[in-house]
């Protein structure tokens, strides 16, 4: 590997380390003190109360351009995620890209030398986007790009994941929601999950059948995705190679990942697991509450899903359900389904949006045909609001729409900037039972139709995301996942739980309490044209 460049920046990790982090994976034990055989003179000392383990938000906000700093704290940009000089190769996978705002990121000094890889999915080589990056490709000599197989004729290369190899043998998995433009990196709301550093691993032997949530089993199934793309023609080769020779036992997630094409469910049982199905497979390994609960789906397209709901409600809810109770609550305990919520922004609140309605080019749902508006029929009774702030909403009653406390609003400091995030979390009556920050949005595209005769599931899209829940990341199974607004750390001294059990953080994107559409609110759609001036003082002309 190429000698390091001689600029470096001084890393976090080499000085301050997040102190969540140290207690999680270097616990230290004190060393036994001797006993006197004199009575002590003095008083015992009391016992110093066990202090309880706080650790930050797994997944990240991103920066806003117009919002005040308080509204930023703990957020990432760009820069912050691939501006290291340090930084040798990297792997951009992505829907939309532009390879000037790519580049313009990396470190000014290094970033001609630095290998870039794009890999895309546009197929037809008349296609304008295409056509724009060869061009743009072009005036770089160390750009790449890549075509993605893609078998089905209406999926998308929609995954959004950054690869990072660096001149000090570390390398990186960044998993997010913003494609690789500027609009998406400005004022929209986006999302960020980051490895670990992973260093060279000193051994390759791996576990058989390493358990999901481990650092093994994302590993494996990252690899597998990554394969996927070489049905045709060599597209990862490279990438699987090298990313073979790091260690990624660190790392606490598991990866629900879409891979197009047709997928057999019979297959061994150290198979990796794609869309619906592979959410499945993660989610029956993940303990929840008993009682009752919200699973809340905030998403920022959603394509046509059929007539009726049968799909929404058997193949992805009953999916999203899936989950197991610990012994000591699954005897006796109320176990009702839990309710399912779909936050999506109505035109009022795309309209007052940082960007008006030039966001809602970026936020896509349609009701003009007669199945579209069947669809919003059986729809609308899940939707809720992003912004949670307008006149003609209800307030919601159940776990979600509280946030824990029916007296609580908590802010997140991101209602003007309009959604393109994609969140699944589920809320439990206590604390939040799981997480998923993802690419996928609500369609059977992105998740798979419904299991077929043949026992197949069939996917069209590329997709990708990481779900955590409270255990995996405390290693403790009395931890509790709880939501941060405006920041990644969690309460200390939160009242909840036996008071010294670990408390995760988990940034929610959107205030709570939920509000319910009113009767006369519908959802955004970017195709029809909206008259009344946004905060810009324009129209929409629909498209």
């Amino acid at each position: 590997m190429a000698e390091p460049p001689t600029k470096r920046r001084r890393l976090s990790s080499d000085e301050d380390h997040d102190s969540s982090q140290d207690t999680l994976y270097s616990r230290g034990k004190k060393p036994a003190s001797s006993s006197s055989v004199f009575p002590p003179i003095s008083p015992p000392r009391t016992k110093k109360a066990k202090t309880r383990t706080c650790i930050a938000s797994p997944f990240r906000l991103t920066t806003i351009r117009d919002l005040p700093d308080e509204c930023n704290v703990g957020a990432v940009s760009l820069g912050d995620l691939i501006g290291d000089p340090l930084v040798a190769e990297l792997w951009d996978f992505n829907y939309l890209h532009d390879i000037d705002f790519l580049l313009g990121h990396l470190d000014e000094d290094t970033r001609a030398l630095t290998r870039v890889h794009v890999v895309h999915g546009f197929w037809k080589r008349e296609d304008p986007n295409r056509v724009l990056l060869q061009e743009q490709a072009r005036q770089y000599k160390n750009v790449t790009l890549h075509t993605a197989y893609m078998p089905e004729m209406f999926g998308t290369h929609h995954s959004k994941m950054l690869i990072l190899f660096r001149h000090d043998d570390m390398a990186q998995v960044i998993i997010h929601t913003a494609n690789m433009i500027a609009k998406d990196w400005t004022n929209m709301t986006n999302g960020v999950w980051a490895s670990p550093p992973l260093p060279k691993q000193s051994n390759s032997q791996l576990e058989t059948t390493p358990a999901v949530g481990s650092g093994e089993r994302f590993k494996a199934d990252l690899t597998n995705y990554l394969r996927a793309y070489n049905k045709m023609r060599n597209v990862c080769g490279s990438l699987v190679q090298e990313l073979a020779s790091y260690d990624f036992s660190s790392v606490r997630g598991a990866l629900v990942a879409s891979v197009p094409g047709k997928h057999d469910l019979e297959e061994s049982v150290i198979a990796s697991y794609w869309g619906w199905a592979g959410l499945r497979n993660v989610l029956k390994n993940v303990p929840v509450q008993a009682g009752h609960s919200d699973i809340a789906i905030q998403i920022s397209s959603i394509a046509t899903l059929g007539a009726n709901d049968t799909w929404l409600q058997r193949t992805l809810f009953d999916s999203l359900t899936m989950s197991y109770f610990r012994p000591e609550e699954d005897a006796f305990s109320f176990k009702p389904r839990p309710d399912l919520k779909v936050i999506f922004p109505t035109p009022d609140e795309i309209r007052r949006s940082l960007d008006g309605y030039e966001s809602g080019g970026s936020i896509h749902t349609k009701t003009q045909s007669a199945a579209q508006a069947k669809q919003l029929q059986y729809l609308r009774p899940l939707f809720h609001h992003w912004a949670n702030d307008s006149a003609r909403g209800v307030l919601g009653s159940t776990s979600a729409s509280r946030g824990g406390d029916p007296a609580a609003s908590r802010d997140a400091g991101r209602k003007r900037a309009a959604p393109h995030i994609k969140t699944y979390i589920r809320y439990g009556e206590k604390s939040i039972d799981w997480a998923l920050l993802t690419s996928a949005n609500l369609s059977r595209q992105a998740w798979g139709d419904a299991l077929n005769s043949a026992g197949e599931v069939r996917i069209a899209s590329w997709e990708i995301g990481v779900l955590v829940w409270p255990e995996l990341l405390a290693g403790d199974a009395e931890a509790r996942m709880v939501g941060t607004f405006k920041t990644d750390e969690p309460e200390r001294d939160d009242e909840a739980g036996d008071g010294t059990s670990p408390v995760v953080g988990l940034r929610i994107p959107y205030d709570l309490p939920l509000q319910k559409y009113g009767n006369t609110e519908v959802p955004w759609v970017a195709t029809i044209g909206y008259a009344e001036p946004d905060r810009m003082g324009r129209i929409w002309p629909g498209y």
